[in-house]
């Protein structure tokens, strides 16, 4: 497994990630096996935020009462959690009483005594950049959270934080998959008048992160689309799941490590958060980490999901 050493964060980071937000029906046993199965493939980050569940901080609940880590088993992942979205109204907060209440209800939750990363998990039109700096300062200063980061956030929207947070934002969780892949395809089709791709619509979300060493954590990495299903095996994509398929035979891998390594052969060193409660396809999607696919074989995949390649 493919390891990052994230700034303020010991333990090195998996770039397969387990996220955590389908687990609150799940059993003790349940939830340890697929935890298990995780940290015996080499994922070391476990995702969570304040929203997963069917009740707020549900999902840590029910992984803190799953796992009842020791202090070394604690000391050996890297936990990070995300809040700043209200459910029921107003929809998103980031006053620094928010963000300091929702990070002591997540640890409280999770039975720990910080937060390896701390994500802001969907931008706050209203935001208050001296107030987030303000919260953040709080906790680093407590020791509650050890590293900072965002969710869903443009290049612009990160340069008004850093105007004033003092910490380092170090991670920015965004949607892609090869068939959700606008992030990447933009910049291969620039400059291309009549092609839709071409049109900007995240202001460079991947090549202001690279040149700002922030880490990029692709969330949904299997769906085709935003929440419509996975592409694997689905009748919509036939080329894209033959090439996926033929790929998968060369490489000795299941499908699901290949749509994996699609992403980290990206040079960005991309974070593949992988969100099923199903241990097997844990252990599946995890050998993706590291397959070598050559550039050819990457922009055929790209090409099959429907983009453009001038």
């Amino acid at each position: 497994m493919k390891t990052y050493n994230l700034p303020g964060i010991d333990v090195p980071a998996s770039n397969v990630v387990l996220g955590l937000m389908r687990i609150q029906d799940k059993s003790d046993e349940e939830v340890r096996t697929l935890v298990g199965t995780a940290l015996d493939s080499g994922i070391t980050v476990m995702d969570h935020a304040d929203v997963y569940g069917s009740e707020l901080h549900g999902c840590e609940v029910r992984f803190n009462e799953a796992m009842q880590l020791t202090s070394s088993q604690r000391e050996s992942m890297v936990i990070q959690s995300k809040a700043g979205i209200v459910r029921d109204g107003p929809y998103f907060d980031y006053s620094s009483e928010h963000i300091v209440a929702s990070v002591d209800a997540s640890l409280k939750a999770l039975g720990t005594d910080y937060l390896d990363l701390f994500l802001l998990h969907r931008p706050d039109a209203l935001v208050e950049p001296e107030d987030v700096a303000k919260a953040f300062n709080q906790l680093e200063a407590a020791g509650k959270v050890r590293a900072f980061g965002v969710s869903n956030h443009t290049p612009g929207q990160i340069e008004l934080l850093r105007k004033f947070v003092l910490q380092p934002i170090v991670a920015n969780q965004v949607q892609l998959s090869v068939t959700h892949s606008s992030l990447i395809a933009q910049g291969i089709a620039a400059n291309m008048q009549d092609l839709d791709q071409s049109i900007s619509r995240d202001n460079g979300i991947v090549d202001y992160c690279r040149l700002h060493d922030i880490t990029l954590q692709a969330w949904s990495p299997f769906q085709a689309g935003f929440f419509t299903g996975p592409f694997l095996g689905n009748e919509n994509f036939p080329e894209l799941n033959a090439v996926v398929d033929r790929l998968a035979e060369k490489y000795d891998v299941p499908a699901i490590a290949i749509a994996t390594a699609w992403i980290t052969r990206h040079p960005a060193q991309w974070q593949v958060v992988i969100g099923t409660t199903t241990p097997k396809r844990v252990a599946a999607a995890a050998q993706g980490s590291e397959i070598p696919l050559t550039r050819s074989e990457w922009y055929e995949m790209f090409r099959a999901a429907g983009y453009a390649v001038p």
